[in-house]
């Protein structure tokens, strides 16, 4: 019996003073950052790397982006990123997050990666990766 990939993932991060604005939030645009965090992290759970898969000429650039705040993230904060696989077509992945401190929602986004070549065609997903991801 085989197991099913991993469709959603957990990591901790911590809020770094680098990352803050000097109000001492987090700022912005680190949301981005720690989206794409994510999305690794579960990549590499379901047996993939991305770093790999750049090396085939495979890359998924985040076509779409959708971000809505709802409470501020502070410096040295402890927060939890909540990643998952929406929906995956042969040629587009759809991601959900949710940050959270203790349990507190703080953003929920959702973005549209496209998968494409080097030349930035759009090129279906490899067969491995789809399979594993819609078994």
């Amino acid at each position: 019996m085989s197991t099913k990939p991993p469709i959603c993932c957990d990591i901790s991060l911590r809020v770094r003073y680098a990352e803050s604005d000097p109000m001492g939030y987090l700022h912005h645009a680190k949301y981005f950052e720690y989206f794409e965090m994510g999305r690794t992290e579960l990549l590499r759970l379901a047996g993939f790397r991305y770093r790999d898969l750049e090396a085939r000429g495979v890359l998924f650039a985040v076509a779409k982006v959708e971000v809505q705040f709802r409470a501020p993230a502070y410096y040295d904060d402890e927060l939890v990123l909540t990643t998952k696989i929406e929906r995956m077509t042969r040629a587009r992945i759809d991601h959900s997050y949710v940050l959270r401190r203790d349990g507190r929602l703080l953003c929920e986004a959702k973005t549209t990666l496209a998968c494409i070549d080097r030349e930035g065609k759009l090129i279906p997903i490899p067969d491995e990766i789809f399979h594993a991801g819609n078994e």
